[in-house]
């Protein structure tokens, strides 16, 4: 079903919307994700580069796409086999208040109960990494999405931004999970802090899009307009420079031997959501309500960017970075 708006433009209702970019991933995933660099690997740029790019193509996409590259770092790094032909993978490892899973094991085998919340691709993808409460502590689990224990509720995915990601919650019902590193592993590796910064790339991209309106109408003598698309260029800029640094620092330390891992995470993630919030604001100022009314494009990647960027956990994530700058900077003499 799609709504057809006055100018002309036919806009998919978010069933249809979820379907065209689970195809468009499907895609991806047999065509492209092998050629993506691992991050630390020396080819770190490329990496984000190609976030970048799907996230300014489609930030559901690039979400999708950036859970399936995650999932294939997290195997090699926690020593695990790598996706194999025609498996799609989604790393679920949330844990708002009133959700989560524990783990128990009977038989042999660990089993998976409870409720997963903000599970990407919930409905299309064949494997998942998900995070368990074990009785010694949180650990990480590779489940089958084709289990009979396993069911996305419907309902609880009625976001209008990322609606294309498909992230519902997810009960699980005794689902065979297996262990992949130990308990505590899946925060603790480095990968954990890169993987961050990636997220922070199709961010970026996502933002590009946005701008990419403010562009295109700011072929004009108003000095405001001007001003406007000045402010959104430095701050694309210093983000970009931002992820550039990082990705050569990854690569010069993959293993995190300094120590410096989680404070370049903090410092590049607050940089493009800064970025990125800066960008929806004053495209938002120079253009008016114009484009969000009557762009279907450009409304999509303003929805989505706002959504996405949510997983910056703003106020305590600066926090944490403040913390870590003072615990850096040491006592005055």
């Amino acid at each position: 079903m799609t709504v057809a708006g006055d100018i002309g433009c036919a806009v998919p209702d978010a069933e249809e919307l979820r379907r065209s970019v689970a195809d468009r991933f499907r895609t991806w995933v047999d065509t492209e994700a092998h050629h993506l660099p691992l991050p630390g690997a020396g080819r770190t740029q490329e990496r984000f580069a190609a976030l970048y790019a799907l996230g300014r193509t489609d930030l559901s996409l690039a979400r999708l796409a950036e859970g399936h590259a995650d999932a294939a770092a997290i195997l090699q790094e926690l020593g695990a086999a790598p996706p194999g032909p025609g498996e799609r993978w989604g790393v679920w490892a949330a844990q708002p208040p009133g959700t989560g899973l524990q783990a128990r094991q009977e038989g042999g085998q660990w089993l998976l109960d409870g409720h997963k919340a903000y599970c990407s691709w919930a409905h299309a993808c064949t494997h998942a990494l998900v995070t368990a409460d074990t009785p010694d502590g949180r650990q990480l689990f590779a489940v089958r999405t084709d289990h009979p224990g396993y069911a996305p509720l419907e309902g609880t995915w009625q976001a209008i931004g990322m609606a294309g990601s498909d992230t519902p919650d997810v009960r699980f019902t005794a689902v065979p999970g297996r262990p992949v590193g130990e308990v505590g592993a899946y925060l603790d590796r480095p990968g954990f802090q890169h993987g961050g910064i990636g997220v922070a790339a199709c961010w970026l991209g996502g933002a590009r899009a946005v701008a990419d309106t403010l562009q295109h109408s700011a072929r004009t003598t108003d000095p405001l307009t001007a001003a406007h698309l000045g402010a959104v260029d430095v701050a694309l800029h210093a983000a970009h420079s931002a992820l550039r640094e990082a990705a050569r620092a990854i690569d010069a330390d993959p293993l995190d031997t300094e120590g410096t891992a989680r404070l370049r995470s903090l410092r590049v993630r607050a940089i493009a959501e800064r970025a990125c919030r800066d960008v929806l604001d004053r495209v938002g100022r120079a253009t008016g309500a114009g484009p969000l009314c009557h762009d279907p494009r450009h409304a999509r990647n303003a929805a989505d960017l706002a959504v996405y960027i949510r997983q910056h956990h703003a106020d305590r994530n600066l926090a944490e970075l403040g913390a870590l700058v003072a615990q850096e900077a040491g006592p005055r003499r």
